[in-house]
């Protein structure tokens, strides 16, 4: 392979940087586009060999002329399925799924054990103290159906056995998961304390407002997958007549979320703005898979979370 120019969309820290040019082989030249003019970026997409990074899918088409490879630095790629390219596209695989599955499971917790009631109640410097044990729930036993048998979705798993929770995936073509379509959900949905949705976003819209009706009372939801699965207006509505318990989310359908939503204001939801996959090191951690990549190209070996864009993962 000739001299191989990187163009990086992403927008790396400083010390992401220097991993970076540490490590880059000598004939291979990069270009950062947070130096470049807002005019200046996409002409330069167009000139690179290999790309890191979520551009505008627009920048996309037409395809780079001389597009070898695209390392996509997220796990979510549905945003791309009318891409068309014909190089290898990667994305980050399970690189974000521990921290996203740690932060549904503390978002959980945090519900359980009125945690935002008690941060409230600390900057108010107001004590209540014995009153609020009644309240409180505990994770340990819950029976938990988990959206998607994915990276993330596992993780979630593999988190609540310490909780002695019994899981349930639904997943439609992994044999490994006890439910395969939207029937068998609904059926099993009655008896659930809490649904874990870790769907990607082409399944829009999955989670709707029959499957949310079938909850019982106070049950809780969770979504770290895509804001887009879920029917939100029906989750408002759920939540603001009290019938589920509360909720985690850590995606909206629309981000940021605007200030007139009225999720801000719910008593029982905890929103983490979509900061779940975040983690030490997270900038130096997705030039690492990109490096990766880059010596898998160059030895013509298999590439790392290689993934189709026409199908959304």
């Amino acid at each position: 392979m000739d001299t191989m120019h990187l163009f990086i969309y992403s927008n790396l820290s400083a010390a992401a940087r220097a991993h970076l040019l540490r490590q880059l082989p000598s004939d291979t030249t990069v270009t950062f586009r947070t130096d470049l003019l807002p005019a200046e970026q996409r002409p330069a997409l167009a000139t690179a060999d290999v790309l890191l990074g979520n551009p505008p899918p627009g920048w996309l088409t037409p395809p780079p002329p001389h597009l070898q490879f695209w390392q996509i630095d997220s796990a979510g790629i549905d945003q791309y399925q009318g891409v068309a390219l014909p190089c290898p596209v990667a994305n980050m695989g399970d690189f974000f799924a521990w921290p996203c599955a740690e932060t549904m499971v503390a978002g959980l917790l945090g519900l359980l054990r009125y945690v935002p009631e008690l941060a409230v109640l600390q900057a108010e410097k107001r004590w209540v103290g014995a009153p609020l044990r009644p309240r409180l729930g505990l994770l340990r036993d819950k029976r938990v159906i988990i959206l998607g048998r994915g990276t993330i979705g596992k993780a979630v798993a593999q988190q609540l056995t310490g909780f002695g929770c019994a899981v349930q995936f639904l997943a439609r073509t992994d044999p490994q998961a006890q439910l395969h379509s939207k029937p068998e959900l609904q059926a099993a949905l009655p008896t659930a304390d809490i649904v874990v949705n870790c769907l990607p976003g082409s399944a829009k819209g999955f989670f709707s407002r029959e499957l949310i009706a079938a909850l019982p009372p106070g049950a809780l939801y969770a979504s770290v997958g895509r804001g887009t699965t879920t029917d939100e207006p029906a989750l408002i509505e759920a939540l603001q007549a009290g019938h589920l318990g509360g909720a985690v989310l850590d995606v909206t359908a629309q981000e940021p979320l605007p200030v007139d939503n009225q999720l801000w204001s719910l008593p029982r939801v905890l929103l983490t703005q979509h900061s779940g996959g975040g983690q030490p090191g997270e900038d130096e951690g997705k030039v690492d898979v990109l490096l990766r990549n880059l010596r898998h190209l160059r030895q013509h070996e298999a590439l790392e979370n290689q993934v189709q864009l026409a199908r959304g993962y």
